[in-house]
């Protein structure tokens, strides 16, 4: 059964499909995702501790007599066409490149789909680290299949939904955001296994809120830098498989065997895969005090993850540092990392309820100081999957 729809945005996405197209329009929507812990490791086929946010993608659509997608961006104020029948499609590295792959993964898996009015608004920010794409594409890929009389397995449009982005799009994401996006669970984190791709739920204490600090600095995923982790982290494992040829990934990896090896790769090649194989142990000692509720242990773990993550896979930026630093002198502050991809975007968060106000007014301050920019804080809660609202 669907959860309880935030009525106001039903009537929103509502409001703007009748602005722009005619007939009564099925809706769906998906979450965003915010990690706790476990970045970079899910294309590595490590561990992860997701969890889907509330803060969704909309969609709303209604079926076309034409193979042709009619499709509106409330966000951007911008319309596109995508032809269901074109031959040999290519990216425009345009916003539309999301949906037009998660079509392609769906034809090529065998589905017709039918043409169709398309609207979309999205409460989750973009280049935030917050996993707008992934909230595109699996409330797309939903739309889709139902307007088209179909449907998929969660797992089946969670792995779609990543080919669109890898093959089509360019970025060579992992599982972990569609997944997210699609078995998402309320007051719930997933302790994802990236190589069997089943997730445990981890439940968040409710005394803690997670709290979202945008540094307003934009990223894109589909440039070259997250890419290159990517390659680094796969040249590490062929590097080490000449001393240990049964790896297939850096989860193959105990840290004390990367160690051993160390003088054998190259500095930036060590210290790819040390962040890899040390996050890998960092989640689930994570998960493992917070299920003792032992708070200053998990804070310490969050705090270790982004030295790693600045450090070894250099991935954070002078923003992100700042806000961390700021957030972790804070009373009521469990643990507060970067999430994300990184190169700017989002840190998160454990904040004891009754500390959230001196945060947001502590840290909002620190943060413009230093900066001169004002961050977005958002204060929000393990969110539900996708699914189809109305």
């Amino acid at each position: 059964m669907p959860s309880e729809p935030d009525n106001s945005c039903v009537a929103k996405i509502e409001k703007i499909f009748a602005q722009h197209f005619d007939g009564s329009p099925r809706i769906f929507r998906a979450p965003g995702r915010v990690n706790l812990i476990g970045e970079h490791t899910d294309y590595n086929d490590g561990f992860a501790l997701p969890a889907a946010i509330d803060l969704y993608t909309w969609v709303a659509i209604s079926p076309r007599s034409n193979p042709t997608l009619h499709i509106f961006s409330a966000n951007l104020n911008e319309s596109a066409e995508i032809d269901l029948n074109a031959k040999n499609p290519r990216p425009k590295r345009h916003w539309s490149d999301y949906i037009h792959g998660v079509t392609l993964m769906l034809q090529s898996a065998g589905i017709p789909l039918r043409g169709a009015d398309v609207a979309i608004h999205s409460g989750v920010p973009s280049g935030s680290g917050l996993s707008s794409s992934a909230a595109l594409e699996v409330s797309v890929a939903r739309a889709l299949l139902a307007n088209s009389g179909h449907s998929l397995a969660k797992l089946e449009i969670a792995k779609l939904c990543q080919r669109a982005e890898n093959e089509f799009v360019g970025a060579r994401t992992g599982i972990m955001d569609q997944f997210a996006a699609c078995f998402g669970k309320v007051g719930h984190a997933l302790l994802l296994d990236c190589r069997a791709l089943t997730g445990s739920p981890v439940p968040i204490p409710p005394e803690l809120n997670l709290v979202i600090c945008n540094t307003m600095v934009k990223h894109e995923h589909s440039g070259g830098e997250y890419n290159a982790r990517r390659a680094q982290c796969e040249e590490g494992v062929q590097l080490l498989k000449r001393w240990h040829p049964q790896i297939s990934a850096l989860r193959d990896i105990s840290l004390a065997q990367l160690h051993q090896r160390e003088s054998d790769l190259t500095p930036l090649i060590f210290c790819r895969c040390k962040h890899v194989v040390s996050e890998n142990g960092r989640v689930l000692d994570f998960v493992e005090a917070m299920r003792q509720n032992n708070f200053a242990e998990a804070g310490k773990f969050m705090a270790q993850s982004h030295a790693s993550l600045r450090d070894d896979f250099e991935v954070s930026c002078r923003e992100l540092d700042v806000i961390v630093e700021l957030a972790q002198k804070v009373e009521g502050v469990i643990g507060a990392r970067m999430t994300g991809g990184g190169f700017g975007g989002c840190t998160i968060n454990l904040v004891a309820r009754e500390g959230v106000e001196e945060f947001r007014t502590s840290v909002t301050a620190g943060y413009k100081s230093a900066t001169g920019i004002t961050p977005g804080i958002i204060v929000c809660a393990a969110g539900e999957g996708a699914e189809e609202i109305l």
